[in-house]
């Protein structure tokens, strides 16, 4: 009866935290994101600095699947995105500065002056570290949800749940 309790602690510690407690390699234009049956890759440009974020995907007509646009901020802080001048719906993922998602918007409207807050409503830590873009529907399609982990070069090592090499 012992060691049936032991391999059933032993299969749930392996299970929930696998891929989170061993370094990963990691790349600057990849982004993986644990926490499903399997992680998730998604191909990234970064936009890093404040014309590079202005003008994100704005003007293009389209985007590959699994491919996206990373945002990543100087330090966390509120944020807030709209659509001008983007032709194309997209799903916008907002990442904590641990690496976790916080909040999938999905289906942005093409065009749409709305803001769109990185924070749901009632999130008590609404500072966002980075923001991912993908084409609109790509985030359930990989099964990108909250309480997913990033695994990135960007995400600062002495806050990261999942660690890069």
């Amino acid at each position: 009866m012992k060691w049936q309790a032991a391999a059933v602690v032993l299969i749930f510690t392996t299970s929930t935290s696998a891929g989170f407690a061993a370094s990963l390699d990691c790349a600057e234009d990849k982004a993986v994101f644990l926490g499903g049956d399997s992680p998730v890759q998604v191909s990234v440009e970064i936009a890093d600095d404040p014309d590079e974020r202005a003008q994100g995907l704005m003007f293009r007509k389209s985007l590959p699947q699994g491919h996206g646009m990373l945002f990543v901020y100087e330090h966390p802080q509120p944020v807030n995105f709209w659509m001008r001048n983007t032709l194309i719906p997209l799903d916008m993922i907002f990442i904590d500065q641990r690496g976790e998602v916080r909040h999938v918007h999905p289906m942005a409207r093409p065009l749409d002056e709305t803001s769109i807050s990185g924070a749901a409503i009632g999130d008590p830590a609404p500072d966002r570290l980075m923001v991912l873009e993908v084409a609109g529907g790509e985030a359930a399609r990989l099964g990108l949800r909250p309480g997913m982990v990033l695994a990135h070069p960007r995400v600062p090592s002495a806050d990261a749940i999942a660690h890069c090499n």
